[in-house]
Protein backbone atom coordinates (compact mmCIF):
# COMPACT_ATOMS: atom_id res chain seq x y z
CA UNK A 1 0.00 0.00 0.00
CA UNK A 2 1.45 3.41 -0.70
CA UNK A 3 1.90 6.30 1.50
CA UNK A 4 2.36 9.31 -0.49
CA UNK A 5 6.33 10.44 -2.01
CA UNK A 6 9.36 10.60 -0.16
CA UNK A 7 12.20 13.65 -0.28
CA UNK A 8 13.67 10.86 -2.61
CA UNK A 9 10.44 11.36 -5.48
CA UNK A 10 9.77 7.52 -5.03
CA UNK A 11 6.45 6.26 -4.18
CA UNK A 12 6.41 5.60 -0.61
CA UNK A 13 4.57 2.19 1.21
CA UNK A 14 3.02 1.92 4.47
CA UNK A 15 6.65 -0.61 5.06
CA UNK A 16 8.69 2.26 3.99
CA UNK A 17 7.18 4.54 6.91
CA UNK A 18 6.57 2.07 9.64
CA UNK A 19 10.39 1.13 9.09
CA UNK A 20 11.82 4.85 9.19
CA UNK A 21 9.65 5.47 11.97
CA UNK A 22 11.50 2.38 14.22
CA UNK A 23 15.23 4.27 12.71
CA UNK A 24 13.76 8.05 13.74
CA UNK A 25 12.82 7.08 17.24
CA UNK A 26 15.48 5.46 17.73
CA UNK A 27 17.61 8.53 16.27
CA UNK A 28 15.55 10.73 18.86
CA UNK A 29 16.70 8.86 21.29
CA UNK A 30 20.20 9.63 20.54
CA UNK A 31 19.12 13.30 20.46
CA UNK A 32 17.99 13.64 23.70
CA UNK A 33 21.38 11.95 25.27
CA UNK A 34 22.95 14.93 23.21
CA UNK A 35 24.11 13.29 19.92
CA UNK A 36 23.78 15.84 17.07
CA UNK A 37 24.07 14.70 13.32
CA UNK A 38 22.05 15.35 10.78
CA UNK A 39 19.60 12.26 9.06
CA UNK A 40 19.44 12.00 4.93
CA UNK A 41 16.18 9.54 4.78
CA UNK A 42 14.76 9.00 2.04
CA UNK A 43 11.26 9.59 2.97
CA UNK A 44 11.94 12.25 5.20
CA UNK A 45 14.50 14.19 3.33
CA UNK A 46 17.56 15.91 5.61
CA UNK A 47 16.52 16.21 9.33
CA UNK A 48 19.02 18.03 11.73
CA UNK A 49 19.55 16.61 15.29
CA UNK A 50 20.62 18.50 18.26
CA UNK A 51 23.21 21.45 16.68
CA UNK A 52 23.19 19.22 13.33
CA UNK A 53 26.95 19.86 12.20
CA UNK A 54 29.10 17.59 10.26
CA UNK A 55 28.17 14.37 11.20
CA UNK A 56 25.74 12.65 9.04
CA UNK A 57 23.08 9.59 9.29
CA UNK A 58 21.68 7.92 5.78
CA UNK A 59 18.94 5.72 6.21
CA UNK A 60 17.08 3.72 3.53
CA UNK A 61 14.25 2.12 5.42
CA UNK A 62 13.65 -0.75 3.14
CA UNK A 63 15.77 -0.78 0.16
CA UNK A 64 13.71 -3.14 -2.17
CA UNK A 65 10.10 -1.82 -1.67
CA UNK A 66 9.12 -3.16 -4.49
CA UNK A 67 10.36 -6.56 -3.37
CA UNK A 68 8.62 -5.99 -0.21
CA UNK A 69 5.50 -5.12 -1.97
CA UNK A 70 5.26 -8.57 -3.89
CA UNK A 71 6.43 -10.54 -0.63
CA UNK A 72 10.17 -11.40 -2.57
CA UNK A 73 12.19 -11.84 0.58
CA UNK A 74 14.94 -9.54 -0.56
CA UNK A 75 14.83 -6.30 1.00
CA UNK A 76 16.71 -4.69 3.45
CA UNK A 77 17.33 -1.93 6.01
CA UNK A 78 20.49 0.25 5.18
CA UNK A 79 22.48 3.01 6.78
CA UNK A 80 25.22 4.76 7.55
CA UNK A 81 27.57 7.05 9.08
CA UNK A 82 29.57 9.51 7.68
CA UNK A 83 31.74 11.99 9.22
CA UNK A 84 31.16 14.60 6.03
CA UNK A 85 29.22 15.29 2.69
CA UNK A 86 30.82 12.53 0.65
CA UNK A 87 30.66 8.46 0.54
CA UNK A 88 34.26 8.51 1.13
CA UNK A 89 33.34 10.22 4.57
CA UNK A 90 31.55 7.04 5.47
CA UNK A 91 32.68 5.72 9.03
CA UNK A 92 30.14 3.38 9.82
CA UNK A 93 27.95 1.09 7.48
CA UNK A 94 25.12 -1.46 8.31
CA UNK A 95 22.88 -3.21 6.13
CA UNK A 96 20.15 -5.68 7.03
CA UNK A 97 18.81 -8.56 5.27
CA UNK A 98 15.34 -8.94 5.62
CA UNK A 99 14.68 -11.95 3.86
CA UNK A 100 18.05 -13.74 4.82
CA UNK A 101 18.42 -12.41 8.32
CA UNK A 102 21.59 -11.56 7.45
CA UNK A 103 23.62 -8.99 9.08
CA UNK A 104 26.60 -6.97 7.08
CA UNK A 105 28.62 -4.48 8.79
CA UNK A 106 31.62 -2.35 8.71
CA UNK A 107 33.33 0.04 10.24
CA UNK A 108 36.18 2.34 8.61
CA UNK A 109 39.79 1.01 8.67
CA UNK A 110 38.63 -1.84 11.15
CA UNK A 111 37.12 -4.29 8.42
CA UNK A 112 34.05 -5.57 6.96
CA UNK A 113 31.51 -8.65 8.48
CA UNK A 114 28.63 -10.88 8.12
CA UNK A 115 27.21 -11.37 11.42
CA UNK A 116 30.86 -12.19 13.48
CA UNK A 117 32.93 -13.51 10.37
CA UNK A 118 35.16 -10.87 8.78
CA UNK A 119 34.84 -10.62 4.95
CA UNK A 120 37.53 -10.35 2.48
CA UNK A 121 36.72 -10.59 -1.30
CA UNK A 122 39.24 -13.45 -2.74
CA UNK A 123 40.26 -13.00 -6.07
CA UNK A 124 38.37 -14.90 -8.52
CA UNK A 125 40.78 -16.89 -11.49
CA UNK A 126 38.03 -16.62 -13.54
CA UNK A 127 37.21 -13.26 -13.63
CA UNK A 128 33.40 -12.02 -13.99
CA UNK A 129 31.73 -14.88 -13.56
CA UNK A 130 28.70 -13.28 -11.62
CA UNK A 131 27.57 -10.05 -11.59
CA UNK A 132 24.25 -8.46 -10.46
CA UNK A 133 22.59 -5.79 -12.38
CA UNK A 134 20.39 -3.29 -10.02
CA UNK A 135 17.43 -0.74 -11.55
CA UNK A 136 16.96 -3.38 -14.47
CA UNK A 137 14.70 -2.26 -16.32
CA UNK A 138 14.58 -3.77 -19.53
CA UNK A 139 14.76 -0.82 -21.75
CA UNK A 140 17.94 0.34 -19.33
CA UNK A 141 19.04 -4.06 -19.02
CA UNK A 142 19.51 -4.95 -22.76
CA UNK A 143 21.68 -2.75 -24.06
CA UNK A 144 24.18 -3.06 -20.99
CA UNK A 145 23.78 -7.30 -21.19
CA UNK A 146 25.20 -6.78 -24.95
CA UNK A 147 27.88 -5.55 -23.61
CA UNK A 148 28.73 -8.00 -20.95
CA UNK A 149 27.99 -10.97 -23.46
CA UNK A 150 31.24 -13.00 -23.62
CA UNK A 151 32.73 -11.29 -20.47
CA UNK A 152 30.24 -12.14 -18.05
CA UNK A 153 29.40 -16.08 -17.15
CA UNK A 154 25.46 -15.21 -15.30
CA UNK A 155 23.91 -12.50 -14.22
CA UNK A 156 21.63 -11.90 -11.10
CA UNK A 157 19.17 -9.62 -10.65
CA UNK A 158 17.95 -9.10 -6.77
CA UNK A 159 16.51 -6.19 -6.46
CA UNK A 160 18.00 -4.37 -3.63
CA UNK A 161 20.95 -1.98 -4.66
CA UNK A 162 22.50 -2.80 -0.41
CA UNK A 163 22.03 -6.46 -0.90
CA UNK A 164 24.03 -6.82 -4.61
CA UNK A 165 26.61 -4.97 -3.15
CA UNK A 166 26.89 -6.73 0.37
CA UNK A 167 27.21 -9.64 -2.09
CA UNK A 168 30.34 -8.48 -3.75
CA UNK A 169 31.43 -7.80 -0.09
CA UNK A 170 30.91 -11.78 0.54
CA UNK A 171 32.43 -12.96 -2.35
CA UNK A 172 29.45 -14.01 -3.63
CA UNK A 173 29.10 -11.62 -6.42
CA UNK A 174 32.28 -10.66 -9.04
CA UNK A 175 30.73 -7.09 -9.39
CA UNK A 176 27.39 -4.84 -9.78
CA UNK A 177 26.81 -2.74 -11.47
CA UNK A 178 23.66 -0.13 -11.46
CA UNK A 179 21.61 0.31 -14.64
CA UNK A 180 20.70 4.08 -13.90
CA UNK A 181 21.86 6.37 -11.65
CA UNK A 182 21.20 5.70 -7.58
CA UNK A 183 20.82 7.67 -4.21
CA UNK A 184 23.17 7.95 -1.79
CA UNK A 185 20.75 6.23 0.69
CA UNK A 186 20.64 3.07 -1.66
CA UNK A 187 24.52 2.51 -1.46
CA UNK A 188 26.16 4.70 1.25
CA UNK A 189 26.32 1.88 3.69
CA UNK A 190 27.32 -1.51 1.41
CA UNK A 191 29.85 0.49 -0.84
CA UNK A 192 32.13 0.70 2.94
CA UNK A 193 31.35 -2.84 3.60
CA UNK A 194 32.38 -3.63 -0.05
CA UNK A 195 35.81 -1.06 0.44
CA UNK A 196 36.73 -2.45 4.24
CA UNK A 197 35.67 -6.07 2.86
CA UNK A 198 38.90 -5.43 0.12
CA UNK A 199 36.85 -4.25 -2.65
CA UNK A 200 36.48 -1.44 -5.10
CA UNK A 201 33.43 0.93 -5.96
CA UNK A 202 33.23 4.00 -7.87
CA UNK A 203 30.31 6.27 -8.86
CA UNK A 204 30.63 6.73 -12.21
CA UNK A 205 30.43 11.25 -13.08
CA UNK A 206 31.72 12.29 -10.03
CA UNK A 207 35.32 13.80 -10.39
CA UNK A 208 36.31 11.27 -7.53
CA UNK A 209 35.32 7.88 -7.51
CA UNK A 210 33.39 8.23 -4.20
CA UNK A 211 32.76 11.59 -4.25
CA UNK A 212 29.21 11.38 -4.62
CA UNK A 213 27.48 14.22 -1.91
CA UNK A 214 25.52 12.46 0.54
CA UNK A 215 21.87 13.86 -0.09
CA UNK A 216 18.32 13.08 -1.53
CA UNK A 217 18.98 15.07 -4.51
CA UNK A 218 22.31 13.75 -6.31
CA UNK A 219 22.02 10.75 -8.38
CA UNK A 220 24.89 8.69 -9.28
CA UNK A 221 25.38 5.03 -10.96
CA UNK A 222 27.41 2.55 -9.30
CA UNK A 223 29.48 -0.14 -9.62
CA UNK A 224 31.27 -2.21 -7.50
CA UNK A 225 33.45 -5.44 -7.86
CA UNK A 226 36.07 -7.60 -5.83
CA UNK A 227 39.21 -6.68 -7.80
CA UNK A 228 40.37 -3.27 -9.46
CA UNK A 229 40.58 -5.20 -13.08
CA UNK A 230 36.94 -6.23 -12.20
CA UNK A 231 36.06 -2.39 -11.68
CA UNK A 232 37.85 -1.30 -14.97
CA UNK A 233 35.57 -3.62 -17.25
CA UNK A 234 32.31 -2.68 -15.71
CA UNK A 235 32.85 0.91 -15.56
CA UNK A 236 33.70 0.96 -18.93
CA UNK A 237 29.81 -0.25 -19.77
CA UNK A 238 27.93 2.36 -21.00
CA UNK A 239 24.74 3.38 -18.11
CA UNK A 240 21.69 5.98 -19.46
Amino acid sequence: VYDGIGEGGDHTLVIDRRSEDAVFAELEALAADGASFVAISEERGEVGFGEGGDVRVVIDPIDGSLNARRNIPSFSLSFAVASGPSMADAEFGYVYDFGAGEEFFARRGEGAFLGGRPLRTRRSERGLVVVGLESAKPEFALPVIEALAGDVYRLRVIGSIAITMSYVAAGRLDGMLSLRPCRSVDAAAAQLIVREAGGHVCFAGCPEPLGAPLDVVSHFPVVAARTERALHELSRIPIR
